[in-house]
């Protein structure tokens, strides 16, 4: 079976791609023959090309994201805005590429854990098909101790795993007001303490912006 994670987050624009293309860099360091794969994506092929680009360009780009529709919204949506539909079947059947000759698998997927990936499927529901823990990624800002938790939660209400939990800090934040608990860069330090605490023994880690490594760095794969 194969083994690998799906990169999930509590909401669209939370720094998820950014989570991804981190782990694969660490994998891909440590020596493991990493496949990625991102199901459906809209407004462009961007966050899918950066995944290849990672992994070491492996098989093609349009096998890591089989389903590209133009506009910056909803997959079913954007699909429909382009006279087409969202390939139900081929957003799981579209792993099959990355099953043979790798080691691990980083699954991207669209928008937050409950967002619709199509008509009839969700994040969370192609993560149960597909049989992969969950690295839930949020922004590094205020609310992301209540965003997450309410994640983690439904998750495992829905019988999903969650491997891991990773703060992204999607913007940069100075740390010369560290001292100042209600800085930017306190408010995400000491979320990600916070999240720790509630959370163990779930690792929950830092990617700080244009990072290249998540602090501390995630086992994702024993």
């Amino acid at each position: 079976m194969l083994r690998g994670i799906f990169v999930t987050g509590t909401d669209t624009d939370v720094g998820k791609t950014a989570v991804a293309v981190a782990i694969v860099r660490q994998l891909v360091a440590a020596g493991v023959r990493v496949g990625v794969y991102k199901p459906v994506a809209t407004g462009g092929s961007e966050d899918a090309a950066a995944l290849w680009v990672a992994a070491g360009r492996p098989l093609t780009c349009a096998q890591v994201c089989p389903q590209v529709f133009s506009l910056p919204i909803s997959p079913p949506r954007s699909a429909r805005a382009a006279a087409a539909v969202v390939d139900d079947a081929l957003l799981a059947r579209g792993l099959d590429a990355w099953t043979q000759g790798f080691d691990f698998v980083v699954v991207e997927g669209a928008g937050g854990l409950f967002s619709p990936l199509s008509d009839r499927m969700s994040n969370a529901d192609l993560a149960g098909r597909l049989g992969l823990p969950l690295v839930i990624v949020d922004a590094a800002r205020l609310g992301a101790i209540g965003r997450t938790l309410a994640t983690v939660t439904a998750a495992r209400v829905r019988g999903l795993t969650v491997a891991a939990v990773v703060l992204s800090q999607t913007v940069s934040l100075d740390d010369a007001g560290g001292a100042d608990p209600a800085s930017p860069w306190r408010i995400a330090h000491d979320s990600r303490t916070d999240l720790a605490m509630a959370l163990a023994p779930v690792p929950v880690g830092m990617l700080a912006h244009g990072a290249d490594a998540i602090e501390p760095p995630l086992d994702v794969v024993s």
